[in-house]
């Protein structure tokens, strides 16, 4: 059924984080409409769906530049982008 793509644990993990991630700020989205909006330290009015895809921008870049640069393995990387992460929706 799903032989076309080649779906393994990290995989498979990956997508369900990223569907909850979703999933959890539409939630908040639907039971405090329009109460996120701020201006953070980039200068950028942004709201929790922002601040949301600019953390998974950032973390796809740094384990690309972390996986072109030194390779595996990917636990370090995986702890800058939490940092990121955390920087991102606490001053973005």
């Amino acid at each position: 059924m799903l032989s076309w793509m080649a779906w393994t644990w990290p995989t498979g993990l990956f997508f369900i984080g990223l569907f909850t991630a979703m999933a959890i700020i539409t939630v908040i989205e639907i039971r405090k409409p329009g109460t996120s909006e701020r201006k953070g330290a980039l200068g950028l009015t942004t709201t929790r769906g922002d601040r949301l895809f600019l953390t998974m921008l950032g973390s796809a870049y740094i384990f690309l530049a972390w996986l072109g640069i030194m390779g595996e393995p990917l636990w370090a990387p995986l702890g800058l982008s939490l940092a990121w992460g955390v920087f991102c929706f606490w001053k973005v």
